[in-house]
């Protein structure tokens, strides 16, 4: 899964002859998972019309702030498109373009939106080699740059004026490309390598039946899916769970019992520099089990069960350079049980949340979580969706990590 997948990419389009490229620009980001808008200078829709933009992106295009044939047309909103983008694209773009963004001239909806943009703004030149070389072309492009603006540089190839050199726009697949490669570069995960356990284990007690218990995987799905996004690689060990992901970033590796998710997890251990265990394990399991189904013959069954062994608790003895996340659920005396957890299993982190809060533990979409450092600071959060909460707890390891 490309990196800009569920990305909000605002393209804007403006007067050059590259503009037909523009169409296979929509259809690569929208194959790519992104969800496109494009606003366009009026002038760009001699090259290319409003229709074939709108089809590919599934969204109205719009090039003027308002359409004065239709006296109940709403204002197209820049603000709005400037907010709305993740992203935002200005290809081609011609000189002219260029000259007023370095310069914040203002006169028509791709300026102004590019004016309103809070996001990361990329711009691909596309012009004669004579304009490109051109001094005041230069000084844009230097002065876009020193606003934070990123360039995609133009290629050598033949020109629209039947010239060869330096200005064609870059193809639509190296565009993609060159954002991807950027944004990838700039992920603060970047070179990381992080495993996470999800899930419960279930230990056999005869081939029909097993010891489990309510963990649906979902906190620890939405973990793995946080870092993934923030450019990490995912070692996901997940029990038995219906749970899905799909992220290039992501290797998920399933497992069924206790002892199974340890030796994966000791397997990949001495390669990462974050581990999360946020499986719910079994702490027992039937220390002999059935090999036939075991038949009901009396009102009672009495099952020996014996330790698993604790895989947080073998990753604290022998912890060097990774920074170990723990998981407490507790149903009393929660942050003292935590904090217990946490020193005896020598943790640099604990996630603690409890059966009492309405709306956290198993199978919910929400959780309610207090993070517990080192040093026994607590930091609580409000009951949110656990995919936030994920966000929550891979932040608060970025900032440890980093300080």
């Amino acid at each position: 899964m490309s990196i800009l997948s569920g990305k909000k990419v605002l393209l804007a389009i403006s007067a050059g002859i590259a503009a037909y490229k523009t169409a296979n620009l929509v259809r690569l980001f929208i194959k790519s998972g992104a969800e496109v808008k494009v606003i366009m200078t009026p002038a760009s829709k001699d090259f290319i019309t409003p229709l074939t933009l709108s089809t590919l992106s599934k969204n109205p295009v719009s090039s003027t702030f308002y359409d004065k044939e239709d006296e109940n047309e709403l204002w197209n909103n820049h603000v709005e498109l400037g907010l709305w983008a993740d992203m935002m694209l200005v290809a081609p773009a011609t000189a002219n373009t260029l000259s007023k963004m370095a310069n914040g001239t203002c006169d028509n909806l791709v300026l102004a939106s590019y004016l309103s943009a809070k996001c990361p703004v990329y711009f691909a030149p596309a012009m004669d080699l004579d304009m490109y070389q051109h001094p005041s072309t230069k000084n844009s492009l230097e002065k876009l740059q020193s606003f934070g603006n990123v360039l995609i540089p133009a290629t050598s190839g033949e020109l629209a004026s039947g010239l060869v050199g330096e200005g064609r726009m870059a193809e639509p697949e190296d565009i993609v490309s060159f954002i991807e490669k950027d944004i990838l570069s700039k992920l603060p995960l970047r070179g990381k390598k992080v495993l996470i356990t999800a899930g419960p284990t279930y230990e056999a007690i005869d081939p029909v039946r097993f010891i489990g218990n309510h963990s649906t995987g979902k906190m620890g799905f939405e973990i793995a899916k946080s870092a993934a996004n923030l450019g990490s690689e995912v070692i996901l060990i997940a029990g038995p769970t219906s749970q899905q992901v799909q992220h290039s970033f992501i290797n998920r590796i399933n497992v069924t019992t206790a002892l199974e998710m340890y030796e994966a997890v000791q397997r990949e251990y001495a390669h990462v520099d974050i581990a999360i265990l946020s499986a719910a394990v079994a702490d027992y399991k039937p220390k002999n089990v059935a090999i036939q189904k075991i038949k009901k013959a009396a009102n009672s069954l009495e099952i020996q069960l014996e330790p698993t062994k604790d895989i947080l608790a073998s990753l604290g003895t022998a912890k060097k350079k990774q920074f170990l996340v723990g998981f407490a659920l507790e149903t009393n005396n929660e942050i003292e049980n935590a904090k217990d957890k946490l020193q005896r299993k020598n943790l640099d982190m604990i996630v603690l949340n409890s059966l009492q809060d309405k709306g956290a533990g198993f199978a919910k979409n929400t959780n309610k979580v207090t993070i517990i450092d080192a040093d026994l600071n607590e930091t609580p959060f409000e009951l949110k969706s656990k995919s936030d909460v994920a966000n929550d707890i891979i932040n608060h390891i970025l900032n440890k990590i980093n300080a």
